[in-house]
């Protein structure tokens, strides 16, 4: 037999056997620290893909965990084009799946855990649209606080650090479920993220809301315990408050401070100028306008801040996937307000 069959036929044979909480990834042992497999207390699928795993719970049918090993170079490389095709995990059973139907009209988009900008080739970026590698998040959150001070924060740390970062993303909790699969949403989202070089580890621990707001990062001992998960990292690892080198101060600073959204479906004198007193009363760090269509009011908006501020205005483009039930006021523009 060709040893191309092995990792097919390890997970058929997986497929045949009660679920436990003793997970192997015989295939990509080399995503964990050390080839460390955590431990859960949640029963689940090992699921090895190009550039991540994911510890899948078909009783909540979302990922408990997944991990990644990201560096420099890699990040650094070419990356595809978004293919924004979900799909549903074929090697899963089918009544452990969550389905693309669950998703529909739910009002919560389909979250990635391995982000879609962490992949830089075709396939990983293809199988980062598996739903076994996403969860039912508040839509704010996913296109604006997660993505934005979560997911690129520790991109740009991985990039400045010599050597590997591994990054465990999930969730844990529930506030309901969506669908005819009853897919659980989750009350906490969670990123780990652990630089063996220096030993320090630190985790993002978020709300699943649209009005979440940022916190500084919490201790890996406190991530462990709020989520009853043991990733194994070294005991004597050290906190992001512990020594820290400039690449660390600079994600904390990133990361302190309240997030809120302010709509404009078009041109608002009154909702500007709310903005514009906030700034000059001292309190807004940086604000960030984010659009899909509408580039011209995008624009507008971003100059009549400038002009009356000295606060300079970011722009970014973010194009949500397409659905034939779920519809995005895609002409809408979402000025994205950092507090200090």
């Amino acid at each position: 037999m060709s040893m191309q069959w092995l990792p097919q036929l390890l997970l058929s044979i997986s497929l045949l056997t009660p679920l436990s909480a003793f997970a192997l990834f015989e295939a990509c042992q080399d995503l964990f620290p050390n080839q460390q497999i955590p431990s859960s207390p949640q029963t689940g699928r090992d699921l090895c893909f190009n550039s991540f795993a994911v510890y899948y719970s078909p009783a909540d049918k979302k990922p408990i965990y997944t991990v990644e090993k990201l560096n420099g170079e890699r990040l650094a490389a070419p990356h595809p084009r978004r293919t924004n095709q979900f799909y549903e995990e074929a090697r899963l059973p089918f009544r452990e799946r969550a389905l693309l139907a669950d998703y529909r009209g739910s009002g919560y988009d389909r979250g990635h855990n391995a982000p879609a900008g962490d992949m830089t080739n075709e396939r990983a970026m293809g199988q980062s649209f598996s739903l076994a590698n996403t969860m039912p998040q508040a839509r704010q959150n996913n296109q604006g606080i997660w993505a934005k001070n979560v997911e690129e924060p520790t991109r740009q740390y991985a990039k400045r650090v010599d050597g590997d970062v591994y990054v465990f993303t999930g969730s844990t909790g529930k506030i309901g479920s969506i669908g005819n699969g009853q897919v659980t949403i989750p009350e906490h989202l969670f990123k780990l993220v652990y630089e063996p070089s220096k030993n320090t580890a630190w985790a993002y621990w978020v709300e699943n809301t649209n009005d979440a707001t940022m916190s500084p990062p919490i201790t890996y001992q406190d991530l462990k315990e709020k989520t009853g998960i043991d990733f194994h990292l070294p005991e004597d690892v050290a906190p992001l408050h512990g020594k820290k080198t400039n690449a660390a101060r600079q994600t904390q600073q990133i990361l302190v401070g309240g997030w809120y959204p302010v709509f404009f479906d078009e041109y608002s004198p009154s909702k500007i100028q709310e903005v514009v007193a906030s700034i000059k009363a001292g309190r807004v760090s940086s604000i960030q306008i984010q659009y899909d269509r509408n580039a011209e009011l995008a624009k507008q908006l971003a100059l009549e801040i400038q002009s009356q501020t000295s606060l300079q205005v970011s722009l970014s483009q973010n194009s949500p996937p397409e659905s034939k039930t779920v519809t995005y006021e895609r002409n809408r523009v979402t000025a994205i307000i950092r507090t200090k």
